[in-house]
C-alpha cells in the first residue's frame, strides 16, 4: 500500500500538462498573429496607404461622329459596324446628279460673267473713241463760233446765226461731258483689272468652287483610322448635314475615366503612376499608365438635373470626381480595349510633386485630320479653262 501511494505521488497529473501545452500554443499563436498585424501595419504605413483604388472606372475613347456635309440620297454604304477603315476611305456615297447639274450651272454663270466683263472692257474703248469724237465736234463748234464772231462784228451775219453758233458750242461741251462721264462710269467697273480678277468673275468662280466642293462631298470619307460602330444609314435614305450616319472609333486613342471618391483625392497629382486591370482580360493583363488630369466637376454637377442641396431635407452623399488615366500605347495595342468596359484602377499617390490642375496650354492640336481637306487645284484648272475660253 505504501509503495503504490508513492508511485501515484511521483506521476504528474495529465490535465496539468495539457493546460500548459494549450497555454504555450495560444501564446505562440497570439504572438504569430501579433507579428502579422505589426508587419501589415508597417507595410500599410510604408506602402499601402499611398495607393488609392476604385472599381468605378470605365474605358473611354474618341467617338468620331460621321455626318454628311451636303444633302442627298444614299446610293452606297461601303462599310458596316465592326469593319476597320482607314483615313480617307469613302464610307457612304450620295447620288451626285444634283451636284453635277449645279456645277454645270455655275460654270455657265462664270462664262456669262466673263463675257459681260469682256464687253465692259470693249465698251471702254468705244467710250474713249466717243470722247475723242465729242472733243473734235467741240473744236469745230468753237472754230465756227470764232469766225462768226468776227463776221458779227462787221454785221456780215445776223444775231440769230451768231446765237446758234454759241448754242452749238454749249451743246458740244455738254455732249463731251456726257461722253466723259460714260467713260468714267465704265472705267469704274473695270479699273484696268484683268478679266480673271474682276469682282463679277471672282464671285462666279467662287460659286463654281462651291458647286465643285458639293460634288466632291457626295462621297463621305472617314476622318481617321478606326472601327465602324453604330451604323444607322441605309441605302435610299434621304439625308441632310444633321443626320448621324455612323461612328468611327480609333483603337489607339483609349484612356480610362476613374471615378474616385472625393475623400481619395487629397494626395492625387498629375503624373502619378497608375495600374489598370480590365474586367475583359482579368488580372492576367495589367495596363500601366499615369494621371493626366482631374475633371473640374463631379458627375452630379454636370447632370441634366443637378442636386438642389439648399432646399428640403438634405443627406450628405460622398461625391465622385472623374480622373483621367492615360494608358501605355504599346500595351493597348497588344491587348485592345473597347469603350465602356469596366476596370479596376490603382493610383500610387506617394509622389506628390505634380500639379493638382494643369497650368500649361497646348501648343498644337490634340487631334487633327487632313482627310476632309480637298485640293482645289482641279477646280482652279476648270475655272481657268472657262475664263480663257470666254475672255476673247
Amino acid at each position: 500500500m505504501s509503495a503504490n501511494a508513492a508511485d501515484q505521488q511521483q506521476t504528474p497529473p495529465p490535465a496539468r500538462n495539457k493546460k500548459k501545452t494549450r497555454r504555450v500554443a495560444l501564446l505562440l499563436l497570439t504572438g504569430f498573429f501579433v507579428i502579422i498585424a505589426i508587419a501589415y501595419l508597417i507595410y500599410w504605413f510604408l506602402v499601402l496607404r499611398h495607393f488609392q483604388e476604385t472599381d468605378d472606372a470605365y474605358v473611354a475613347g474618341n467617338q468620331v461622329q460621321i455626318m454628311a456635309q451636303v444633302s442627298g440620297s444614299v446610293t452606297d454604304v461601303n462599310f458596316d459596324s465592326t469593319d476597320y477603315v482607314k483615313k480617307g476611305d469613302p464610307l457612304v456615297v450620295l447620288d451626285p446628279t444634283d451636284a453635277e447639274q449645279a456645277l454645270e450651272r455655275a460654270k455657265t454663270a462664270l462664262a456669262n460673267s466673263v463675257r459681260q466683263t469682256h464687253q465692259l472692257m470693249i465698251n471702254s474703248k468705244q467710250f474713249q473713241a466717243n470722247v475723242g469724237l465729242r472733243q473734235t465736234l467741240l473744236s469745230q463748234a468753237q472754230a465756227d463760233l470764232k469766225r462768226r464772231v468776227i463776221l458779227g462784228n462787221v454785221d456780215a451775219i445776223g444775231r440769230e446765226e451768231l446765237q446758234h453758233a454759241h448754242d452749238a458750242v454749249d451743246s458740244a461741251k455738254a455732249q463731251l461731258d456726257v461722253a466723259v462721264q460714260q467713260l468714267n462710269a465704265n472705267q469704274a467697273m473695270v479699273l484696268n483689272t484683268p478679266v480673271a480678277q474682276q469682282p463679277q468673275v471672282l464671285q462666279a468662280a467662287a460659286q463654281v468652287r462651291d458647286a465643285w466642293l458639293a460634288l466632291q462631298r457626295t462621297k463621305i470619307v472617314s476622318p481617321v483610322d478606326g472601327f465602324v460602330s453604330r451604323r444607322s444609314v441605309q441605302i435610299g435614305q434621304q439625308i441632310n448635314p444633321a443626320t448621324a450616319l455612323m461612328a468611327v472609333v480609333p483603337a489607339e486613342h483609349i484612356w480610362v475615366d476613374a471615378n474616385f471618391k472625393e475623400t481619395q483625392l487629397a494626395n492625387m497629382r498629375i503624373g502619378q503612376a497608375a495600374t489598370v486591370v480590365s474586367d475583359m482580360y482579368g488580372n492576367n493583363v495589367v495596363y500601366h499608365g499615369k494621371v493626366v488630369g482631374m475633371d473640374m466637376g463631379t458627375g452630379g454637377a454636370f447632370s441634366l438635373l443637378p442636386a438642389q442641396n439648399a432646399t428640403g431635407n438634405w443627406i450628405k452623399v460622398v461625391q465622385r470626381l472623374p480622373v483621367r488615366i492615360e494608358l501605355d500605347a504599346n500595351e493597348v495595342k497588344q491587348h485592345p480595349l473597347r469603350i465602356g468596359l469596366s476596370a479596376l484602377v490603382n493610383v500610387d499617390t506617394q509622389d506628390r510633386n505634380g500639379l493638382i490642375l494643369a497650368d500649361t496650354v497646348r501648343s498644337a492640336p490634340l487631334y487633327q485630320t487632313s482627310a476632309l481637306t480637298l485640293n482645289l487645284a482641279p477646280v482652279n484648272a476648270i475655272i481657268n479653262d472657262v475664263i480663257n475660253a470666254n475672255a476673247g
